[in-house]
């Protein structure tokens, strides 16, 4: 996977790729990553990239020409045609399956902007995907472009080294994950629940159901709208349900 990332401040993500687990994903090859900053392609004598809105009002807006001069760069040295992404507020909230479907690909590109927003010619004329990480406002697109970057280069097979670790994660199953244990069996008094050290494989597997079923009825209640359940798991949340209104 090749990722081109637009950004003002580049200098705001590197030390995030010199880091654990995308540090050795790019060492091993499973991604390239690349800094493009788009002052760089500005046309005038200050190198200025916004401009005041027209129509009047607070901020400053990104100028389309820095930006779509970039691209053309881009695209014209990376074969295929990219994932555009433009970190947004008003975008499609991020979620697993959005991180499952980005990591299938072979070039994504990042546009990060600054100010008041974007001049809407880039978002009409350039861009695939717009994408916020959640219902608030941050300085700049950088941050929420790493979350995503983070969560979709884990997921290329061969990262994680265990593909499984990225199967059972919360969201992938459209659970919230299970608890987990490890040594000590007994700290300070506080125990493994016994199952996990049975050896009995089927009962582990319904028992780590369970719980990730009884954690996400406890905090994500939403989930379960879309989830088709077994008998024996309705009567599980209608025991949780009873236990609960008699607590």
């Amino acid at each position: 996977m090749r990722i081109d990332i637009l950004s003002l401040f580049p200098e705001m993500i590197e030390g995030v790729f010199q880091s654990s687990i995308l540090r050795k994903a790019y060492e091993k090859n499973f991604f390239s990553y690349h800094f493009i900053n788009f002052r760089d392609f500005a046309n005038n004598k200050h190198n200025k990239v916004d401009d005041y809105p027209y129509g009047g009002g607070a901020g400053m807006v990104l100028k389309p020409q820095p930006i779509f001069d970039a691209m053309e760069t881009i695209e014209a040295n990376g074969g295929k045609s990219p994932r555009i992404i433009l970190m947004c507020p008003q975008g499609e909230t991020f979620t697993q399956q959005k991180a499952e479907e980005l990591a299938k690909e072979e070039h994504l590109v990042f546009i990060c902007g600054h100010y008041e927003g974007y001049d809407e010619r880039i978002r009409t004329n350039l861009v695939t995907d717009e994408i916020s990480i959640g219902d608030y406002v941050l300085t700049g697109g950088e941050l929420g472009a790493m979350v995503v970057i983070d969560s979709v280069v884990r997921l290329i097979p061969g990262v994680l080294g265990n593909d499984d670790s990225a199967v059972e994660d919360s969201f992938s199953t459209g659970l919230l994950e299970h608890p987990h244990y490890t040594r000590p069996a007994d700290f300070r008094g506080l125990k493994v629940p016994d199952v996990l050290m049975s050896g009995n494989h089927a009962n582990i597997e319904q028992w780590r159901r369970k719980e990730s079923l009884r954690r996400t009825y406890l905090r994500r209640p939403d989930l379960l709208a879309n989830l088709e359940l077994t008998k024996e798991e309705e009567e599980w949340i209608e025991q949780w349900k009873n236990d609960r209104s008699s607590s």
